[in-house]
Formats: C-alpha cells, sequence, structure tokens
C-alpha cells in the first residue's frame, strides 16, 4: 500500500448560533486553497451537517443546562451566525479526511 502524504489541517475555535442554542466548537478546516476560508466551507454544497469537536452547547432559552460533547454535527441550514474566536494553529493528518456528516439513509 503506498504512502499517502500528510494533509495539513486548521483548527478553528469557532462560535455558532441557530435560533435555539449557542455553540462553541474547534472546526477542522483545509490549511489552504480552496474552502480554507470559514465562509467558503459553510458554503460548500455537498456538505449538510457541520463537525465540531470539544464543543460548549448552550439553549437560548435556559430551558436545559448547558451541555459538553466530544464530538456534534450541526445542520447546516439551522446556523444564524458564525464567529472566529481563536485559530489553534495547524495539524498534519496522514490518516483518511476528516469525516463530513451528511444526511442519514432512510428508515425502511
Amino acid at each position: 500500500m503506498p504512502d499517502t502524504p500528510a494533509m495539513h489541517f486548521r483548527r478553528e475555535r469557532v462560535r455558532i448560533e441557530t435560533q435555539r442554542h449557542e455553540m462553541e466548537g474547534t472546526l477542522q478546516l483545509p490549511n489552504e486553497g480552496y474552502r480554507s476560508r470559514t465562509t467558503d466551507f459553510l458554503n460548500a454544497h455537498e456538505r449538510e451537517f457541520l463537525a465540531l469537536t470539544d464543543v460548549d452547547v448552550r439553549w437560548l432559552d435556559s430551558a436545559h443546562e448547558p451541555e459538553h460533547h466530544e464530538y456534534l454535527a450541526v445542520a447546516v441550514p439551522h446556523i444564524v451566525m458564525v464567529i472566529e474566536l481563536e485559530d489553534l494553529g495547524t495539524i498534519e493528518d496522514s490518516g483518511p479526511p476528516p469525516f463530513v456528516a451528511s444526511a442519514p439513509p432512510p428508515i425502511s
């Protein structure tokens, strides 16, 4: 099996708001090129969900206690606002590309 070159990804701490939630988590983006900017990444048509890691979730109506999740997939059409908080630097990954969730198959 041939070695694949390591890919570099940029990690960005972001705050995402939907109509019901505010989430602060880490978004993994390509380090350079097309879709390396947060806005380009969000506008990619094949992405129905945005994968976040190390996520704190708060309900805007305070109906539930805040939660922390290691992984969370946010439906892109529900995103109202994204704020870039902090650049966490670049990481090298020689494994498969990062998981990007899509719509689940229908239940039979």
